[in-house]
Formats: C-alpha cells, sequence, structure tokens
C-alpha cells in the first residue's frame, strides 16, 4: 500500500530513509531546515524520487511523519500538525550536537519518552536510531535473504509498532520487537544495541541481555531511586 511519508531531516538518515522509502513505492516529502528549494538538487542527487517540501506541509500530507533531525530540535517541531499521526523518532542525543542538556541524558526516561511528552496528540514509535546511516544505505535486503540486517521497533500502541514494522519490512530490513518506549533506551548510544547492524536473532539477544550490561545496571539503579 503506497503511502506519504513525510521525513523531517535532511541530512544523512533522511535523506537516506527518503530514498529507500521512495524504492519501496511510497511518496516521500523530505523538510529540510529552510526553503525546500534549496535541498531539492540534493534530493535529486541523493533521494531520486523524493520531493522537497516545507515542514508544515509535509507534515499536513502525511500517512507517517519519521523525525531525523537533531534531538534538541525536537521543541521546535509542529507539535499540533503531528496530532493523530504516527511518529517514527529516528533521532539520538549527541551532546557535540545537541548542547549539555540534561534533559535528554536522564536515564530515567528514554528520549523517545520525552519526544512523545512534546507531541502529546501523535504516537511515537522508536525506530531506524541504531543503525548507522551507511549500514541503511548498504543493507536493504529482499524479506527472507539469509544476510538480512534487522532493525529494532519500540512503542506502546501495538497498532503503530506493527505499522512501522511493515515499513521496516518493506525497506528491506526485519522488523525486531523492542518493547516499549520506556524500554527503548536499550537502543541509545551507550546501549549495546547502539550500532547494531546484526541478523534478527542476534539484535534479540543483544536486547535480551541489555539488563545485564553495565548501561542495562546503570539505568535500572537511576530508575530504582
Amino acid at each position: 500500500m503506497t503511502r506519504t511519508i513525510a521525513i523531517l531531516g535532511a541530512g544523512k538518515l533522511g535523506t537516506v530513509l527518503g530514498r529507500l522509502a521512495a524504492a519501496a513505492g511510497h511518496r516521500v516529502l523530505v523538510a529540510g531546515s529552510g526553503d525546500p528549494e534549496r535541498i531539492r538538487l540534493i534530493l535529486e542527487v541523493v533521494a531520486p524520487g523524493t520531493e522537497p517540501a516545507w515542514a508544515a506541509d509535509a507534515v499536513a500530507q502525511a500517512d507517517l511523519v519519521v523525525l531525523a533531525l537533531p534531538l534538541g530540535k525536537v521543541d521546535a517541531l509542529p507539535a499540533d500538525a503531528m496530532r493523530g499521526t504516527v511518529v517514527v523518532d529516528a533521532m539520538n542525543y549527541w551532546w557535540e550536537v545537541d548542547g549539555h542538556r540534561d534533559d535528554l541524558q536522564d536515564p530515567r526516561v528514554s528520549t523517545s519518552e520525552l519526544v512523545q511528552r512534546r507531541l502529546p496528540g501523535a504516537t511515537v514509535v522508536k525506530a531506524f536510531n541504531h543503525m548507522g546511516y551507511h549500514d541503511l544505505d548498504e543493507g536493504p535486503r529482499p524479506a527472507g535473504a539469509p544476510d538480512r540486517r534487522a532493525i529494532a521497533v519500540a512503542g506502546d500502541d501495538a497498532a503503530a509498532v506493527a505499522a512501522v514494522s511493515q515499513l521496516v519490512d518493506e525497506l528491506g530490513f526485519d522488523p525486531v520487537a523492542a518493547g516499549s518506549l520506556h524500554e527503548s533506551i536499550a537502543l541509545e548510544p551507550h546501549a549495546e544495541a547502539f550500532g547494531a547492524n546484526e541478523s534478527a536473532a542476534a539484535l534479540e539477544a543483544m536486547l535480551a541481555r541489555f539488563d545485564g550490561t553495565a548501561r542495562g545496571r546503570a539505568v535500572a539503579l537511576a530508575r530504582a531511586a
């Protein structure tokens, strides 16, 4: 089924996801930080089949929105326009880009929970954040291929998780259930699964042993306190 997908962020991750989604048969609108005409030529080269758009226009037309921009810009998102929409959080906290933000590195909450709080009318699902854009670019394989890689999907709404899992499959990866948004902290930087370019079985094993890792224990201690 063809869907309209809005990707907010025209950097490496956004353009790779845009190209893959367009190749899968979807209509893809990509919004950068300003006038869409500034990225038109870039998209024609690196993400053929996608269309440049203003962020508000892209969101208004979208069946699904992907956030592929710096996490620190989440407060500038058109929250009202995203009400009733499934929003894929592909963002990570990087202090070098986002600045030193205590609220974005509190182990008691995942960053996707913070995104959900800032987008109260949307349904946020975590996906596409743990694999590097080079691996995403080179990784798509048909279903059943022995070397197919996996993308973890976490969320609190079963229907939204299913929709994003379907997109993961369409883009050429095996979706792996990664629990709730609260549990999606196991996909963030400092966790073993972050950076994973692995099979579904290997990724599932990483997620299963998160609680026993140094990062998992640190998260558990902070949350217990």
